[in-house]
């Protein structure tokens, strides 16, 4: 048998990485890319509608629509310990929305918070649901950090099961456009591991209009994205923290090295 060396997960701190809740982690997820990473922990389909968005006297960090259901999705992120105040602010916010999927993302739950959402889910209807995940950041050797999402509270009838069913369901509802969607980013991941570049296919084809693949390379990211009706791809950088702009105008400066290899010429 041949003896492999295997490296060593090590926790990232959060903080370092994003800085703040407003100015960081809150951009960061609001990407398409990023939420998607969300969306499969949730074996949801989220789409992005507003960020800093007016709920009653407070703002909610992220509104989305989860497409399988077409139903609202409100997301408040703590790089802290959970508060009182931040689950005072979700009661408000599901008060002042009909039906709403709340994701209360910390750092880390108090067992007194964590009981609360159960207990939530327990006592309102299935017109609610409230989820709580802890955040975490993780690297092998030099690599860049990794984020991982664990559910720490789901509402009860939560279950694999019926999230499979419902995505069956929707399986069976495409529409054509959809399916095509998804073809289309089936037959990219295929290409782009054929390739065998930089950039990996191994991602899970979706019946949606874009697809986001990450470049080895932390805060960049590569977002494709079609417009059926015109019958365009298009192909999109990514990037993210303080440097963004720095980092924008040094391959600014290299533009003429770089467009003879992206077909851009011209």
């Amino acid at each position: 048998m041949t003896n492999r060396t295997l490296g060593r997960l090590a926790r990232v701190n959060l903080r370092g990485i994003w800085a703040t809740e407003a100015s960081d982690f809150t951009p960061w997820l609001a990407r398409e890319e990023n939420l998607a990473v969300l969306s499969e922990t949730l074996d949801m389909e989220l789409e992005l509608e507003a960020q800093e968005k007016a709920v009653g006297p407070f703002r909610a960090d992220i509104l989305c629509k989860d497409s399988g259901s077409d139903a609202w999705v409100l997301i408040e992120n703590q790089l802290e310990r959970t508060d009182h105040s931040h689950l005072g602010q979700l009661l408000t916010y599901a008060s002042g929305l009909e039906a709403v999927t709340i994701i209360w993302i910390a750092a880390r739950f108090n067992d007194e918070h964590r009981s609360t959402l159960d207990w939530l889910n327990k006592i309102t209807d299935e017109d609610f649901r409230f989820f709580g995940l802890e955040v975490e950041l993780w690297r092998i050797g030099d690599s860049p950090a990794a984020p991982k999402f664990n559910i720490v509270s789901k509402p009860n009838d939560w279950s694999r099961s019926v999230a499979q069913a419902a995505r069956a369901i929707d399986e069976a509802e495409l529409s054509g456009t959809r399916l095509m969607q998804r073809a289309y980013w089936s037959a990219l991941n295929a290409v782009l591991d054929q390739a065998a570049g930089p950039v990996s296919g191994n991602r899970k084809p979706q019946a949606r209009a874009w697809m986001g693949y990450p470049i080895g390379r932390s805060r960049f990211n590569l977002g494709t994205a079609m417009n059926a009706a015109k019958r365009q791809i298009r192909a999109e950088l990514y990037i993210a923290g303080d440097d963004a702009s720095a980092f924008f105008h040094l391959l600014h400066e290299q533009k003429d090295t770089i467009e003879p290899h992206s077909g851009l010429s011209g």
